[in-house]
């Protein structure tokens, strides 16, 4: 399906010269001389690679139509992490490749969407905030009240994030899936 350069969007999937990828951000840039045009940042979903290409105005763009699934995290099999279809049942192994940064945010039970292209698996999208719980951290040391104060604390899925001083070992905390940071108390 083609749609016009004007109407894109940022994580709109589409191919380009005969690629797929997603559009990460794009401008539109109006000079004072010439005709105005949009410049994208690419990812290529089969390598990762990152491009950025210009386009004019007034051409179509062909979007791609990519098909996603509810399944749930089940389980790490050696190299591979196996995912249930919550409609069908089935069971599906991915990569760590396949996954990319996604891997360190997966712990067991967690709801996923599948993203698959003409039946080829091309990644996962996350939920934005993920409840973890905290597995390790330091004590608060006592006299330390610098409002910014940070120190690391070990997740349950083996994650490493900054949270305040007065989080505890056992405690539940929220951590977005965008930047790995920790927002709150879950």
């Amino acid at each position: 399906m083609l749609i016009n350069i004007n109407d894109i969007k940022n994580g709109m999937t589409v191919i380009v010269d005969g690629k797929l990828c997603v559009i990460v951000e794009f401008q539109h840039v109006k000079p004072g001389k010439g005709s105005p045009f949009v410049k994208i940042k690419l990812k290529n979903l089969r390598t990762g690679s990152i491009t950025v290409e210009t386009f004019n105005t007034n051409i179509k763009i062909e979007k791609a139509h990519v098909e996603k699934s509810k399944s749930q995290f089940l389980y790490m099999d050696g190299e591979n992490y196996v995912f249930m279809n919550n409609e069908t049942y089935d069971q599906m192994e991915l990569s760590k490749d396949t996954l990319g940064d996604n891997a360190k945010y997966l712990k067991e039970g967690l709801e996923i969407q599948i993203a698959m292209y003409e039946g080829e698996i091309i990644g996962i999208d996350l939920p934005e905030k993920i409840e973890y719980q905290v597995s390790s951290t330091e004590p608060a040391v006592k006299g330390n009240t610098t409002s910014s104060a940070m120190k690391d604390a070990t997740l349950e899925n083996g994650l490493v994030v900054k949270v305040p001083l007065f989080i505890n070992e056992g405690e539940t905390i929220v951590v977005s899936t965008l930047d790995a940071t920790y927002c709150g108390r879950a």
